[in-house]
């Protein structure tokens, strides 16, 4: 199975693209689709997922273009978009059972209980959809998205909203589906995509800025993360001057974390390097 996107572009008004020149391959594992809120990403997910339709460029799904022929890629196809919602007075079995007969899949009870199975979810599966937590109405969401056993599962800011523990378990999920298909998950925590991806996009604006294995995003930064010590009243200055990603107050001033081709200062000292460096490196 193989996913190929060439020069994709979305434009909304006379004046304003959402998507533009857009191109990337990509086969089995996680791809992470990281950048900040307005980078593209939603828009992007609902082309790959043929809920949108590109005004520029194609998508080639194991050869095929599914621009021109759609329901190849739909019948493998598994989606769970930003704004997933439930019908509150059906409890899992119900709404999966639902979304199965509208996919036309049949006698679908047994990969329900499956499903539910492996989202943990068997022991509320009769409960009402209105009373879940917002992790819990997520697995069911996973759930849905893995009626048909797609080779291509499309997850959108999946984690959004989650506590620590519930994003934990997702991302484990999603880890363990991705042995033998392409998992697609769009985020803009930097966490998220650094436990589970296996490639990473980095995007801004509409554009695609990077593409590459973490390691590769590392090195791409590599001496270029620096440990600056400065008293607490010269951090703006240093934020003016430099990119600092993250900072410390201590006993002897602020431990500032500061992102540069060369030496921000004369006592600065080269750090490891982090995703998150290399995410915000490639946003500048």
């Amino acid at each position: 199975m193989h996913l190929t996107v060439e020069g994709l572009g979305k434009k909304y008004r006379t004046d304003f693209w959402g998507l533009q020149d857009f191109s990337l391959e990509t086969g089995p594992g996680v791809l992470g689709l990281l950048g900040p809120n307005g980078a593209g990403k939603s828009t992007l997910m609902r082309i790959l997922a043929t809920v949108t339709r590109a005004t520029a460029g194609r998508m080639l799904w194991d050869g095929a273009d599914t621009g021109r022929a759609p329901d190849g890629l739909r019948a493998v196809l598994g989606y769970l978009p930003q704004d997933f919602g439930v019908y509150p007075n059906l409890n899992a079995i119900e709404f999966l059972e639902y979304l199965a007969a509208a996919k036309g899949l049949r006698n679908p009870r047994r990969r329900i209980d499956e499903l539910l199975d492996l989202v943990n979810l068997t022991d509320a599966a009769r409960r009402p959809l209105g009373g879940y937590s917002g992790g819990m109405r997520q697995r069911v969401g996973i759930a849905q998205a893995l009626l048909n056993d797609p080779q291509l599962l499309i997850v959108d800011e999946p984690t959004a909203g989650l506590d620590p523990e519930e994003r934990l378990r997702f991302r484990n999920l999603l880890s363990e589906l991705a042995g033998n298909r392409i998992v697609i998950l769009s985020t803009h925590i930097v966490s998220d995509i650094e436990a589970v991806a296996s490639r990473i996009a980095i995007m801004k604006a509409g554009h695609l800025l990077a593409c590459d294995t973490p390691e590769g995003l590392l090195r791409s930064v590599a001496r270029r993360v620096w440990e600056v010590l400065v008293p607490s009243g010269e951090l703006r200055a240093l934020r003016d001057r430099f990119l600092v990603s993250s900072t410390a107050h201590r006993v002897d001033g602020v431990h500032a974390r500061v992102i540069a081709a060369e030496s921000p200062e004369f006592s600065a000292v080269n750090v490891e390097p982090t995703l998150e460096d290399a995410y915000l490196w490639a946003l500048q």
